[in-house]
């Protein structure tokens, strides 16, 4: 359709859902983990990123809370929390090479991984389709 998300292949119970803030996450139903990255229209609005701080392992975080940042050439934007739960794991290449978040935000430029206390957190998140209707919105 246009350039708001790759084509990501995704298998098994993995279920993408994405925040109006450009956040998104890739649920594993089996293990309750959720990979959270920002979309690529987000990388795209940003410009090239110099910069990712991101939560701290075993930190526990409400939906919404603010989970790290990201600076680039043209701004800086908070990430936030698009579930509960606790960290488990944050993407430590970003330290060392923020531009992954450019050249790979839904893959290898993923930002932390979160157990997820509360499933139903993640569907009420927007399915793919809903965030592409998002996109198209002004202002979004």
């Amino acid at each position: 359709m246009f350039s708001v998300l790759r084509q990501v292949s995704r298998t098994g119970s993995f279920r993408p859902r994405y925040t109006e803030a450009h956040e998104a996450i890739s649920f594993d139903d089996s293990s309750k983990l959720g990979t959270v990255y920002i979309t690529d229209y987000a990388q795209s609005s940003l410009g090239d990123v110099v910069f990712v701080e991101l939560a701290k392992v075993g930190e526990k975080v409400e939906k919404g809370d603010n989970i790290g940042a990201v600076e680039s050439v043209k701004a800086a934007s908070d990430i936030y929390a698009p579930v509960s739960g606790v960290v488990k794991e944050i993407n430590e290449a970003l330290n060392s090479q923020p531009g992954l978040l450019n050249k790979s935000p839904e893959d290898k430029g993923w930002l932390c991984k979160i157990e997820v206390s509360d499933p139903s957190e993640v569907e009420s998140l927007m399915t793919e389709e809903q965030y592409v209707e998002h996109c198209k919105c002004p202002g979004a």
